[in-house]
């Protein structure tokens, strides 16, 4: 293919996946420190079965401890529910 020569364009219909929650107009998407603990989850496991490159590890690294640190942080500033046998 020569320079002058130019590739159609295609154009992508992009679709929530199957199975997605649908979202009202005009309300925000909700990430939840549930959603934010398992993506915690599969950076580890991600990671443990090589999915990143070595030049890849010290962003992921990076990403990984700051979520560890928010999570912790949390964590630690949530109040203690008191458990049911101590009534």
């Amino acid at each position: 293919m020569s320079e002058t020569e130019k590739k159609p364009e295609t154009q992508v219909e992009t679709t929530a996946p199957a199975g997605a929650p649908e979202t009202a107009p005009g309300k925000g998407i909700e990430l939840t420190i549930q959603d934010l603990a398992g993506l915690k989850t599969v950076i580890d496991v991600a990671t443990t079965r090589g999915a990143f490159k070595a030049n890849e590890m010290l962003s992921v690294g990076t990403v990984y401890n700051k979520l560890e640190a928010f999570l912790n942080a949390v964590s630690q500033n949530q109040p203690k529910e008191p458990s049911e046998g101590a009534k």
